[in-house]
């Protein structure tokens, strides 16, 4: 049967290392690349991070209903999935999993049911999220307050999930998702 796996989670929370976790140990799952107007950055591959579309080319697929959800970050700025990704994983005889935002993880887990596994990993704590960021370096100061202000709303959906995971031994975490996308993926 055909299955969706989806990761939802805040940002700093641990989602996509545990997407890329499970890609390396389950065979039976292949992600979905998302579709993004954001400028591509060295060492990224078109297809392979993301697809960079231009913001005609993104709007026009809009227009066209190609994406099973999107979003316009701000002005000019869109990211979303592809309805073709989902055909092309599962034409190859794969399950897709995805990492996307909280919104669209319960956008896609709405059109597909059943067929979707909807997991919501949180941290432990506002608190521990917070230090995460601050120790990936990636964020200045009003981008970290601008991401934990986007956490605190995020976590208000955590119910809508299927499953609720706390990541707070990263170990133990990968091993309970390794067992719960198996069990999926065997219904």
């Amino acid at each position: 049967m055909e299955k969706l796996v989806i990761f939802s989670a805040p940002s700093g929370s641990g989602k996509t290392t545990v997407v890329r976790h499970l890609l390396e140990t389950n065979n039976d799952l292949a992600f979905s690349v998302s579709a993004t107007t954001r400028k591509k950055r060295p060492n990224e591959v078109d297809g392979k991070d993301y697809y960079y579309l231009t913001i005609e080319e993104f709007e026009q697929k809009i227009k066209n209903g190609a994406f099973l959800e999107y979003e316009q970050v701000y002005d000019g700025l869109y990211y979303g999935t592809l309805k073709s990704e989902v055909e092309r994983i599962w034409s190859n005889g794969k399950s897709v999993i995805f990492d996307v935002d909280v919104v669209g993880g319960l956008n896609i887990k709405k059109i597909y049911g059943k067929k979707a596994l909807a997991v919501f990993l949180r941290p432990p704590s506002i608190e521990e999220l917070m230090d995460r960021l601050k120790k990936r370096e990636t964020e200045v100061e009003h981008e970290l307050d601008q991401r934990i202000g986007k956490a605190n709303e995020e976590l208000k959906y955590e119910k809508e999930f299927d499953i609720v995971l706390i990541n707070n031994i990263l170990a133990h975490t990968l091993k309970e998702t390794e067992s719960i996308v198996k069990y999926f993926l065997a219904l």
